[in-house]
């Protein structure tokens, strides 16, 4: 079934104006050129080289490939010869191919799916509980997840001579096979598996497997070029596999097997075109929509694809799974897709919305037809064509103007380590060698100015360029007049991570305030909120709870960049500064810092990644109490835990809340320094699964109702709200409300803030 070559990633495409129903809604993805979607269209055009080669090489008599990105095609061609014999057929874009087994994730686990989210099945139901006739011989402990997974126990395959008197007698004949192993103990890929969920489908979907296919996916997706037993209109399209009983097979299924079954079968006999393909990549992407209509609920969607362990490797519910994948410029990918054993593939990349159909009929015409090799570089080609989305900060436009806006300045630079050009040459020094920019001295923040201090900072002096240092976070939180002797201008440049408490921001607000008193321009240079400007997570901090770790009435997860804020604060707070926001390029408000191509640099000790980064507004609300965030673990803020904490109870606990895209894992850990130090503490690691569907403060305040409800004695909440800054929620959590409770009180006047916040956002 060629399924392990498949070491890539990617998919997507168009075609086919379909009208369904009244609906004329083209089912395809727009075109795009490879740049519009983030593609290097030199490195995307090697695809040609590679195809040529394996065609006259004899590996293939043809091929069309799509690759797709971001919802666009971005190159779909076709390729040499549709059929060679019994005389020659060029190639078309529109060529419709036997797919072979993409049949099993495209056809039958999104119908098995279907079924879950209607209640008919459960992952965990035993097949012989629906079929009492497959529980034969063992059989009876598999489960709806073993078959799909491929872990059933059940053969590869059984003669071909059992399907010779049609589908009753070959199912009887599956129903009688003895297993090779126990269920769950090894992984056998198995057409037989798929055969048998194909007759569930039609079991309890009330329709043969091809016609509820076609009703409940391909009809809602407007597939018109996707089908079982494609009709004569459709064949005259089809690509030809090898001649059996002196005709060749066109538009009749090659799998021999779902041949003698009439061509509809759980594991083969379905046919598509690349188009068609792209559109049901898209709807995965999309988590379950296409066009506004939804096919698959999202939670189906992630169910379906998440990894899952399997003897010898991973696997999704029907799909072969890459959890990393590196290019040639070491570009890492994870994904999931199928191939076909006519020469098809589909790989989808969901981290970086990318797409890759490559269809061929590899067996036309004998069987002797290899792309295994074609497959890996057609991968290894778009991986290496994805560009870093090259987001300029501030200081890259700054840099690119000449440093125009500082022309005859005397500038104070606020700044640490990540105050770093595109190239990673520091803002220090690009302004110590500014022409016309006279650079007087540098601010430090928290964390000092190489950001690895983890206590109070002293001033010092800069060994480069012979600067002074003065240090933000030290005996003064506020240039001093001395301090700012000779310089008219101040610059800011610091990564801020997106979470109110996060003091880079309260020394955002001093300056602007030691500025306007003093009289001095302020220049920010613009940045990324790492963790995205869309998400605005309360509750908000109450007025006159301001202090150091909490400046301003923002919400926890403001979705502002430090410019925004600069703006906001500015004008809010009636400041009053002379300031102007040196605005960055490429950044869109619903990118993480994983889109942005920028390098990450931890913005604090123990700020060590994205992940840390978004769990920080919820997880960070904690360490105010006597639990360990994992502050002194090489894994802060992504473990929770103390030496009174049982960790599989919490665990299971979470688990049950069912917080959309996370997962929880009971462990133990021994914080080198900070809370519980050198003391081991039971705990749970938390994992992102979905990116897109995480809230930081309702994974937060969840946690802090689980606390409350399972150690009311141990958990001290008394300076909870140090950082959470709202009495009105820390009141409900100690009277015992649920999380829902919590997170709507933090939503009450999170929508009067967007109004505000929405007058000094600068980027869509």
């Amino acid at each position: 079934m060629c399924r392990k070559a498949v070491s890539l990633l990617l998919m997507l495409s168009l075609c086919c104006c379909a009208a369904i129903g009244r609906d004329t809604r083209p089912s395809r993805l727009a075109d795009a050129s490879p740049a519009e979607v983030g593609l290097d269209a030199g490195r995307l055009a090697r695809i040609d080289a590679v195809t040529a080669a394996a065609i006259k090489d004899g590996r293939t008599p043809g091929a069309v490939v799509l690759v797709a990105r971001r919802g666009k095609v971005a190159s779909r061609k076709a390729y040499g010869q549709r059929q060679v014999r019994p005389s020659a057929e060029a190639m078309t874009t529109d060529t419709v191919f036997d797919l072979a087994s993409l049949t099993k994730p495209i056809a039958t686990a999104t119908a098995i799916m279907l079924l879950i989210e209607r209640g008919k099945l459960q992952l965990t139901d035993r097949v012989a509980s629906h079929l009492p006739e497959f529980g034969k011989h063992g059989k009876d402990a598999i489960t709806i997840e073993h078959l799909l997974l491929h872990t059933s126990g059940l053969p590869a395959g059984n003669p071909v001579r059992d399907y010779d008197a049609g589908r009753p007698k070959a199912m009887e004949k599956i129903y009688d096979l003895r297993l090779t192993a126990d269920p769950g103990k090894r992984f056998v890929y198995s057409d037989l598996g798929f055969i048998v969920l194909g007759e569930l489908v039609e079991k309890l979907g009330g329709a043969r497997l091809d016609e509820f296919c076609a009703k409940n996916t391909f009809a809602p997706l407007g597939l018109r070029d996707t089908t079982f037993r494609p009709g004569k209109e459709l064949a005259a399209r089809c690509a030809p596999t090898e001649k059996v009983d002196d005709r060749w097979l066109s538009g009749e299924v090659h799998d021999p097997r779902a041949r003698r079954m009439s061509g509809v079968a759980g594991h083969a006999g379905l046919f598509g075109t690349a188009d068609d393909l792209a559109v049901f990549a898209q709807m995965i992407l999309d988590g379950g929509t296409w066009q506004g209509r939804r096919v698959l609920s999202a939670e189906t969607v992630r169910l379906m694809t998440q990894p899952r362990s399997v003897p010898g490797g991973l696997r999704a519910l029907g799909w072969d799974v890459r959890t990393r994948y590196s290019s040639n410029r070491g570009a890492h990918f994870g994904g999931f897709g199928h191939t076909g054993f006519t020469g098809t593939s589909l790989w989808i990349d969901p981290p970086s919305g990318t797409a890759v159909i490559l269809l061929t009929n590899r067996v036309h015409p004998d069987g002797k037809g290899n792309v295994t090799l074609m497959r890996s570089q057609i991968a290894t080609i778009v991986a290496d064509a994805i560009l870093p989305q090259s987001v300029r900060t501030g200081i890259d436009v700054l840099k690119r103007e000449g440093f125009k806006r500082l022309a005859g300045r005397r500038v104070g630079l606020v700044t640490n380590h990540m105050g770093v050009d595109a190239d990673g040459t520091s803002t220090i020094d690009l302004l110590h060698k500014a022409p016309g920019v006279k650079l007087v001295a540098l601010f430090s923040p928290e964390h000092g100015i190489r950001g690895e201090v983890d206590r109070l900072v002293s001033d010092s002096t800069d060994e480069k360029t012979g600067l002074p240092i003065y240090s933000l976070y030290g005996k003064n939180r506020r240039p001093t007049a001395e301090q700012l002797r000779g310089i008219d201008t101040l610059v800011y440049d610091i990564q801020d991570i997106g979470c109110r408490f996060y003091t880079y921001l309260t020394t955002l607000g001093y300056i602007l305030e030691t500025a306007a008193e003093h009289k001095l321009r302020v220049v920010v240079l613009d940045r990324p909120n790492p963790i995205g400007g869309v998400a605005v997570e309360g509750p908000l901090l109450e007025k006159r709870r301001e202090s150091f770790v909490g400046y301003h009435p923002l919400p926890v997860r403001h979705g502002m960049t430090v410019g925004e804020l600069a703006l906001l604060f500015n004008k809010e707070r009636k400041i009053d500064a002379m300031l102007e926001v040196v605005e960055m390029e490429g950044w869109k408000r619903d990118d993480l810092f994983d889109r942005t191509g920028l390098v990450w640099r931890n913005p604090s000790p123990n700020m060590r990644s994205l992940t840390a980064a978004l769990l920080y507004p919820g997880i960070g609300l904690l360490e105010t109490t006597n639990v360990s965030v994992g502050r002194g673990t090489d894994r802060p803020f992504e473990v929770i835990g103390a030496p009174w904490l049982d960790g599989r109870r919490l665990a299971a606990a979470l688990a049950r809340t069912g917080l959309p895209g996370m997962r929880f894992m009971p462990t133990q850990f021994t914080p080198a320094s900070s809370t519980y130090a050198k003391k081991l503490c039971g705990g749970v690691q938390l994992y992102i699964d979905d990116w897109s569907r995480f809230e930081s403060l309702r994974v937060g305040l969840t946690i802090a109702v689980t606390l409350r409800q399972l150690y009311p004695k141990e958990w001290k909440t008394e300076r909870y709200n140090v950082l959470l800054g709202n009495t009105a929620v820390l009141s409900a959590l100690e009277k015992g409300e649920p999380a829902a409770k919590l997170l709507e009180l933090a939503a009450a006047d999170v929508k009067a803030f967007k109004e505000v916040r929405r007058r000094y956002l600068r980027y869509r």
